[in-house]
């Protein structure tokens, strides 16, 4: 896969707005390890291999046990190994990522609702906003995964 174009480079103040986002986002009050769980589902269902390289690195920085990475597609099948506001946060990241397919349910809604208050679920639908931009940028404009670039 050879890279595209270097958008940092082509357009660096639209970047730097996406990265203003990102900050507003790590300092919002939602946990760092909630949003790079969020972030890394959202780049599975993307196919985002750069996305997927750098936040699954990111989790294991933050102490995420291996087993736990592994499981992320299947959170809905793996039990208590996800707590009840990271299946809703993954749950929410799904629908709203998938929205064309899903129109974002009352049902879906209600469920993030519940465990979430309405500033976090605003914040997290910023993050998952975010995240399906960059994985367009990375994906559109073939950025290389860190663990290509060292094999």
């Amino acid at each position: 896969m050879t890279k595209r174009l270097d958008y940092n480079q082509v357009a660096p103040n639209g970047v730097k707005a996406l990265g203003g986002v990102y900050g507003y986002i790590m300092q919002s009050g939602v946990p760092a390890e909630l949003v790079d769980l969020v972030y890394l589902r959202v780049s599975q269902i993307n196919n985002c291999a750069y996305c997927l390289d750098m936040h699954t690195r990111d989790l294991i920085k933050r102490g995420v046990k291996i087993e736990k990475l592994a499981l992320v597609q299947a959170w809905a099948e793996a039990g208590h190994l996800f707590s009840k506001r990271e299946r809703a946060a993954l749950a929410w990241a799904e629908t709203v990522t998938r929205v064309s397919e899903t129109g974002i349910p009352d049902q879906a809604f209600q469920a993030a609702r519940a465990v979430f208050e309405e500033k976090e679920l605003v914040d997290l639908t910023i993050a998952i906003g975010l995240m399906n931009a960059y994985n367009r940028l990375a994906i559109g404009f073939r950025n290389t995964p860190q663990a290509v670039l060292e094999s």
